[in-house]
């Protein structure tokens, strides 16, 4: 097998050009047979084999330098630099990661996760190697979904400014995580169909300045023409007109092609862009067919596509789905807002029934946020539902926007807390602090599936911004018979006890009912409160503890800094400083991909930990 023999970085190079197509299919073959068992993002590092082995054979590595926008599309990059073997442990703890780590490889630049970053970082690299005189190449790769991302406009426009090489590829294959929107999408699609352009061009200019004398002369001549020739017969001319030389539409499945163009590419002084065309789950008939599902999958059937132990309970994300559907019959002023994840966060329903009030902006958080401002003073009724991870990338505007205004606009946060195997970029641990920081704000946090249904009905009915926090994976159906309406900034109380309060928040509940049934076992009483809300702070509750408990116990999947545990220290120091407050917590420190349990066990979050803890206080 030719994929024996790529064992570091460069390898690829010993390979002849004419065998590259019999590699990729061997590297497609390895992917599938090692995600079909560990999961992962299959679908874009299918359709990105060629490409990445093009880059590999033109670049020199770890001395050039490629930056993978968002990330999940550079398996193929570990593969050719030797990290064969991390595949069998890929997102597990203690594994390789799934994205690329500067900790990893020296031959990944950049640590990603978050989307259109890759320009910005690489122009950075492109000042400083020219700062410093030294010669290297730099390559940011980024997706067609990316491009609807603002950062990756700002850096185009910064970039246009270079006078020495920038190479920006476009890898275009009409997809981010589910179907692309907006203009930049409908303007690709035109530039698609004017790929024998740049064919020409290329082929016209090597054919002249192969003539003694007057080639080179002649091809000055023709460059100093090319704009007006250009806006005959390629519409647009985005690129071009921020300054930014385009090359393309190039076939991203052949590698000879795309190592011809590379090589141009890298002759330029000054940036360009490479447009590639690519298809999302190439190789692979399921992943073709629905590469939205197969974007970031479990275990699965190899021969089917079929997910391996789907266990068929209702996640987080499904109650949603479901509750939002009913809002879309009940109340018609309810609009829903996504960022590029309709399915992702579960609207895929209320956008096929309601399709006039369902909004997909594209890889624009900031823009979603804004933009539900501006649907609320409009008189709707908005919820903006996105991964708190990326939710991060909005926080001024929900502060200047939405909060200082005090607008009724809805967050819903999916993937609050340890979400496992993407790691530190996409763990949800920074939403409570983030979101209770700011004034006018509200925080809440069900503790099952039909306290995230009552939620959103409070929610709808209430008057000014409120964020809903919930975990990803199966939702919990414990607790059942514990339904008390929900009050603004009341918590429930469980069960009534004495000594020792348990106050766990949302996902944190099923935990705590743990470590109480623990403590019964052993003699005790405690007390076990759902806190519900995490802002306001249920500070009559803290008052009624402190008359008959020495120890409040906070738990919550967040970090310790700024974190309900700390509102509740805070509160206890200033008004009862006699009752001990044990915080549990997420540490100050970014938290590794890995099966979300063990991961708490790892972090002391787990319910014999807690319980550990809690009798080395008494």
């Amino acid at each position: 097998m030719l994929l024996d023999e790529i064992k570091k970085e460069n390898d690829i190079k010993n390979i002849p050009l004419e065998q590259l197509p019999q590699l990729a299919g061997e590297i497609r073959t390895f992917l599938l047979e090692h995600l079909s068992k560990t999961g992962g993002h299959l679908a874009s590092n299918l359709g990105a084999v060629e490409l990445t082995m093009a880059l590999h054979y033109v670049l020199c590595l770890p001395e050039d330098k490629i930056i993978w926008d968002v990330g999940h599309q550079s398996y193929t990059h570990k593969i050719l630099t030797g990290r064969k073997e991390g595949f069998e442990h890929l997102r597990m703890l203690g594994g390789m990661s799934g994205f690329p780590k500067r900790s990893e490889s020296p031959c990944d630049s950049f640590d990603t996760g978050h989307s259109s970053t890759s320009i910005s970082a690489g122009m950075g690299y492109v000042c400083a190697r020219d700062l410093n005189k030294e010669n290297y190449q730099v390559v940011s790769v980024i997706g067609d979904g990316a491009l609807t991302g603002g950062m990756a406009y700002e850096a185009l426009n910064n970039a246009s400014q270079l006078k020495s090489n920038f190479i920006i590829v476009l890898n275009d294959n009409e997809m981010s995580i589910s179907k692309n929107v907006g203009g930049i999408s409908s303007y690709l699609g035109n530039l698609r169909t004017a790929e024998g352009y740049n064919d020409l061009k290329i082929e016209v200019k090597k054919g002249l300045n192969r003539i003694p004398g007057i080639g080179p002369a002649t091809v000055k001549k023709i460059h100093k023409a090319k704009d007006s020739m250009k806006r005959l017969l390629i519409p647009g001319m985005f690129f071009e007109d921020m300054g930014i030389t385009y090359l393309g539409p190039i076939n991203g499945h052949d590698c000879a092609r795309m190592i011809q163009v590379f090589q141009e590419a890298r002759k330029i002084q000054g940036p360009v862009l490479v447009h590639v065309k690519t298809e999302k789950g190439r190789g692979y008939e399921p992943a073709m067919r629905h590469p939205a599902r197969f974007h970031g999958t479990a275990a699965f059937d190899l021969e089917h596509g079929i997910p391996l132990n789907k266990n068929g309970k209702a996640n987080y994300t499904d109650i949603f789905s479901t509750v939002m559907r009913k809002f879309g019959d009940r109340e018609e002023k309810v609009v829903a807002v996504t960022a590029a994840m309709p399915d992702g966060t579960g609207l895929k329903r209320f956008r096929n029934m309601f399709p006039d009030r369902f909004f997909d902006v594209g890889i624009a958080e900031e823009h979603a946020v804004t933009f539900a401002a501006g649907l609320a003073l409009g008189g709707l009724i908005p919820v903006v539902a996105v991964y708190s991870s990326f939710l991060q990338r909005a926080i001024d505007q929900i502060i200047e926007d939405v909060c200082l205004q005090k607008l009724h606009v809805i967050f819903a946060v999916d993937r609050a807390g340890l979400v496992g195997s993407d790691g530190e970029t996409h763990q949800g641990c920074f939403d409570l602090t983030y979101l209770s920081m700011i004034p006018n704000m509200t925080v809440m946090a069900p503790k099952n599936k039909w306290e995230l249904s009552d939620m959103l009905k409070f929610a709808v009915k209430y008057q000014g911004p409120i964020a809903i926090r919930y975990p990803r994976g199966e939702a919990y159906d414990g607790l059942e018979e514990f339904r008390a309406p929900i009050v603004l900034g009341r918590s429930e109380f469980l069960f009534e006890g004495e000594k020792t309060a348990l106050l766990p928040v949302g996902s944190m509940v099923k935990t705590g009912e743990k470590v109480y049934r623990q403590l019964k076992e052993d003699g005790e009483n405690p007390t076990l409160i759902n806190a519900r809300f995490v802002k306001p702070l249920d500070e009559k509750m803290l008052d009624f503890l402190a008359a008959g408990h020495s120890l409040i116990v906070t738990m919550e999947e967040n970090v310790k800094t700024g974190g309900f545990g700390m509102a509740v220290a805070d509160y206890m120091r200033m008004n009862h400083p006699q009752v001990q407050v044990l915080i549990f917590a997420v540490p100050d420190q970014f938290v590794e991909h890995g099966n979300p349990e063990k991961l708490k066990e790892k972090l002391g979050l787990d319910p014999v930990s807690i319980y550990e803890k809690i009798k080395e206080a008494r």
